[in-house]
């Protein structure tokens, strides 16, 4: 969650040293893969953007707010996203709805491949702050790995009366929301918005993953599942 997953920062022992090469990279992205590759000649506005989506993570996307902060067109600013996405900065995910009326269907919600990157984008890079929203990004880079090759799909879902899931995972017919809360849960603690979900689509089963918690329990035909983080890594989907 601090440091990412770049080879050689992962085995650098000195912070200073982690620094130095995570700037390396940045620096290398912005100045020559972007510039020189794509052309894009407005290198300030697009690493402002960068920074700018490190601190929206988990969070919808407002275009028109962004494009006015920029001071860039709606056009090059999805320009922009879409490079983000094509060269492996960024990964969109759509929101998930069934009642076109009553759930949000046209914004976007954006993580990072590597929380590192994104930590030093966001002047984090050492000094984590935003604990909860990369713990969120941690969740979903391990559920997209875990995924891939598949045909199932990451979805969030929120409502227009703000009810909000941070993950849908949609594995043909069946639907598995999933929240994570960077927090040691004390006893199990199922979110409003989770209820809403559950009663809703009549789920079999939906997960909450903590810190640390481990319990078991039932709403209606519902099996709840409070895990702690780890087990993203092999719990059954």
């Amino acid at each position: 969650m601090n440091f990412g997953g770049y080879p050689r920062i992962v085995l650098e022992e000195e912070l200073s040293e982690k620094i130095l090469l995570i700037n390396e990279i940045y620096q290398s992205y912005i100045e020559k893969d972007i510039s020189y590759l794509l052309r894009i000649h407005k290198i300030e506005e697009f690493s402002k953007l960068v920074k700018l989506m490190a601190g929206e993570i988990g969070k919808i996307i407002n275009l028109t707010e962004i494009s006015s902060e920029l001071g860039i067109s709606i056009k090059t600013l999805k320009d922009y996203l879409w490079y983000l996405e094509k060269t492996f900065i960024i990964d969109r995910v759509y929101p998930f709805f069934k009642n076109i009326r009553k759930e949000l269907t046209k914004s976007n919600i954006f993580y990072f491949y590597d929380p590192g990157l994104r930590n030093f984008s966001a002047d984090e890079f050492g000094n984590l702050k935003n604990k909860g929203f990369v713990f969120q990004n941690f969740i979903y880079n391990v559920l997209k790995y875990r995924l891939k090759n598949t045909p199932s799909r990451i979805y969030f879902w929120r409502t227009k009366e703000k009810a909000e899931i941070d993950f849908v995972i949609e594995k043909g017919n069946t639907l598995i929301p999933i929240e994570a809360k960077y927090t040691h849960l004390k006893s199990p603690l199922i979110p409003r918005a989770m209820r809403s979900f559950i009663e809703k689509y009549k789920v079999k089963r939906a997960i909450v993953f903590n810190l640390s918690l481990r319990e078991k329990l039932k709403i209606n035909n519902t099996e709840i599942l409070i895990l702690p983080f780890y087990e993203v890594l092999n719990f059954k989907i």
